[in-house]
């Protein structure tokens, strides 16, 4: 009887080791699968977006000549930009491919080059209008479908290409002329959007989306900590104050969209808060944050231990002094990093951006926060669905910056964690 029930005590000890084994490699198999998938995601975007930063260019002679340019030789800085640098580009382009003539073919060959020339032109002259009469040799952008196309020969790729054959006749020929290249494409990080996709940047997402989370911060930091001070030290236990605690609760597991409203309702509507704005903006995504800060606060300071609150009582100091002496600088390691991830956060949010006009098409960087601006979300969304090929890398371009983005802030919020965590003991 005795070597029976041992031998069925080993049976379920086995039973029990196979359903641990069992659970364990569930899990396991389940961690790989999530993390296969995001590594195909990422390596999706990243294999598609790094081309963005390349650009295709080449290096061309442009007369500027006055009467070429439709000015004078002493024009203004206004005059000068608006010259006639569409001509300039054709020209330079004609005097190297002397055998086109007809109509058809000039237009076809001007195809080749971006609309960046004659911005750059353009640039060129306002900035020295002494070289106005002058040959200047410049180092312009080409086409979105050129672009595609000369990166998918030099990565050996073949794609079905929006060239005709004489266009892709052409391009070899600028090629064997050693006159076409690729360059890192700094106008993707300093120019806004563009209906062209190889002038296309986020430099004015970039912009706006600083202004927004700036304007986010400054309202829901202060605002944050203030009612996590409040709920936590001084407020008493009554229906009122449950019926805030249970509000704020709720409004942080609100969708993103109910701001939008909100914001689009109230705040554009009732307040006349200029649309498609980052103060507009930033004060939406101030709501949403808001509750995410109050209860990370909060959290923080339940955990600063009751010795701290009745040590500096004994010594004299009064509620107040207790609070902002003591209390705070102990819980503000979880205050700074609940408010980083709230920001986190709101830096991912389109929904309610979307509501109250950031949709808009903005051409221009903006200057200050009340003037019309997009946000990096906002502009993935509006590439993304985009008919033009040659936005697909800037979308995925544009996710990854969005993605360092959120990187370098959640270890932002790590490293001030640790920092704080240190210099409290």
């Amino acid at each position: 009887m005795h070597s029976e029930e041992d031998l069925k005590q080993k049976i379920r000890n086995r039973r029990r080791q196979f359903a641990d084994f069992r659970f364990r490699s569930y899990g396991v198999l389940g961690l790989l699968i999530a993390g296969s998938a995001l590594l195909f995601l990422l390596g999706n975007i990243f294999s598609t977006g790094y081309e963005a930063f390349r650009q295709t260019v080449v290096t061309l002679e442009f007369n500027l000549n006055a009467e070429t340019l439709g000015v004078t030789s002493d024009a203004s800085k206004e005059e000068l930009q608006q010259a006639d640098a569409a001509r300039v580009v054709k020209n330079s382009l004609y005097a190297l491919f002397p055998e086109v003539k007809t109509s058809k073919d000039k237009r076809n060959l001007t195809k080749l080059i971006s609309l960046g020339a004659e911005l750059d032109i353009r640039d060129l002259l306002a900035q020295k209008p002494e070289s106005v009469g002058s040959t200047v040799t410049l180092t312009v952008p080409m086409s979105s479908d050129v672009d595609q196309y000369y990166k998918s020969i030099m990565s050996g790729e073949e794609i079905k290409s929006r060239l005709s054959e004489q266009q892709q006749n052409w391009l070899q020929t600028l090629i064997d002329k050693q006159l076409v290249n690729i360059q890192f494409n700094s106008d993707f990080f300093t120019r806004a959007d563009s209906r062209y996709p190889e002038l296309a940047g986020i430099g004015g997402a970039v912009v706006g989306t600083i202004y927004t989370l700036l304007i986010c911060l400054l309202i829901s930091f202060p605002l944050g900590v203030a009612a996590a001070i409040y709920l936590e030290e001084f407020s008493r236990d009554n229906f009122l104050t449950r019926a805030i605690e249970a509000n704020i609760n709720n409004l942080a597991a609100v969708p993103s969209v109910i701001f939008g409203l909100l914001g689009l309702a109230v705040i554009l509507n009732v307040f006349g808060m200029p649309r498609s704005t980052p103060l507009a903006g930033g004060i939406v995504l101030a709501l949403m944050t808001l509750p995410t800060i109050i209860i990370a606060c909060r959290s923080a300071i339940k955990t600063v231990p009751p010795s701290i609150r009745e040590a500096g009582m004994a010594m004299g100091a009064s509620p107040i002094q207790v609070t902002f002496h003591h209390v705070m600088p102990a819980a503000m390691s979880g205050t700074l990093t609940g408010t980083i991830i709230g920001l986190a956060q709101a830096l991912g949010e389109t929904a309610p951006l979307l509501m109250i006009g950031m949709v808009a098409f903005i051409a221009n960087v903006p200057g200050t926060p009340t003037d019309p601006a997009t946000a990096l979300p906002v502009q993935i969304y509006l590439w993304a669905e985009s008919a033009e090929r040659g936005f697909v890398e800037k979308t995925a371009a544009a996710i990854m910056v969005i993605i360092v983005f959120l990187i370098a802030m959640n270890l932002l919020a790590v490293l001030i964690r640790n920092r704080t965590r240190i210099s409290n003991k």
